[in-house]
């Protein structure tokens, strides 16, 4: 029998959807299951009292305290490996029932000024979530005027996107912009902000990050590794915060919604067998969770179960991965 799930108010990021992953990842007693965004522990944890085996997996090197907590409280069920979640198949080891990826920043990183996530804090313009490569700040100073503005409609779908890129360039001619907050101040000055409205600089801050840490690349390889790790019955819950994201996943477990239709007049190709079956529909927090949670208001959970179909090879196609011009 299942372990009840005890109180995460200790946790600095709260897991969102977190019943309704896992009731998707059951059955948790003596499962081995990969937690391949651990953060500050939040699934393993409720996991781990649910009587599974937890196999975490980050790549920010912060999160060492919060895995070293559970690891002297679960010593014989925990582990963690660090890394990144797009190579899960290989830092897993041995049969796995079931992955967990919570996809973006978490609200550990957003409320740590140092990190240069957020906008709401002063910080340096960094964004680096395993603090290796360009910084935000490398991209909003060197990137030219174009390719800054196709970064920040491709990644953040910021319909201002010139006239922010336009007036960074501007700035930067000066001196180069170093903090979050100079590059918020810059953005609201630049496209203005209406009561009630969110922050001017939201979306441009989201591309950023996305760009910064690959975060779509990381997505597409994570899902696809998932895909090589589970075997048939392997279940995979993969919890999104906005709506580019989603749209990958709801693609990855559905190939033909995102691929051309077939022509009735041209000879019919055999659709492939299905990787996943048992896939849901998009499942949104409730409004009770949203009032306790405010964070958890965009996020959409998808899941589904591996069938005995051999793993496909990597493959963008189809999956509505954003680009920009001037991307590597």
């Amino acid at each position: 029998m299942a372990k009840p799930v005890a109180s995460q108010q200790s946790a600095p990021h709260v897991p969102v959807l977190l019943a309704e992953v896992l009731a998707t990842l059951a059955p948790l007693e003596g499962a081995t299951i990969v937690d391949g965004t651990f953060g500050a522990g939040g699934y393993s944890r409720a996991l781990l009292e649910a009587g599974a085996s937890v196999i975490g997996i980050d790549r920010d090197p912060n999160v060492a305290s919060f895995a070293g907590a559970l690891k002297a409280e679960f010593p014989s069920r925990f582990s963690f490996v660090p890394g990144a979640f797009a190579k899960l198949d290989e830092l897993a080891t041995g049969p796995v029932d079931g992955v967990v990826l919570d996809i973006g920043v978490s609200s550990m990183q957003l409320d740590e000024p140092g990190r240069g996530f957020s906008f709401m804090r002063e910080g340096p313009l960094d964004m680096r979530m395993a603090g290796e490569g360009d910084s935000a700040a490398d991209l909003v100073n060197s990137l030219d005027e174009t390719e800054l503005a196709n970064l920040l409609f491709a990644y953040g779908e910021e319909r201002k996107s010139r006239r922010i890129a336009h007036s960074i360039v501007a700035a930067r001619a000066a001196q180069p912009i170093r903090t979050t907050a100079e590059l918020a101040r810059l953005i609201e000055a630049a496209i203005g902000r209406k009561p009630g409205d969110m922050h001017p600089a939201t979306r441009s801050f989201q591309a950023l990050r996305i760009a910064v840490n690959d975060e779509f690349g990381q997505l597409v390889e994570g899902l696809f590794a998932a895909e090589r790790l589970l075997t048939e019955g392997g279940r995979l819950a993969v919890v999104t915060f906005q709506s580019l994201e989603d749209r990958i996943v709801k693609r990855f477990f559905d190939p033909e919604k995102g691929g051309p239709t077939q022509s009735r007049h041209l000879p019919q190709v055999a659709a492939e067998a299905s990787r996943w079956v048992s896939v849901s529909r998009a499942t949104k927090p409730s409004a009770a969770e949203i009032a306790r949670n405010p964070r958890a208001r965009s996020a959409i959970l998808r899941s589904g179960h591996r069938s005995a179909a051999p793993a496909r090879n990597v493959n963008t196609a189809g999956l509505g991965v954003p680009r920009f011009r001037g991307a590597a």
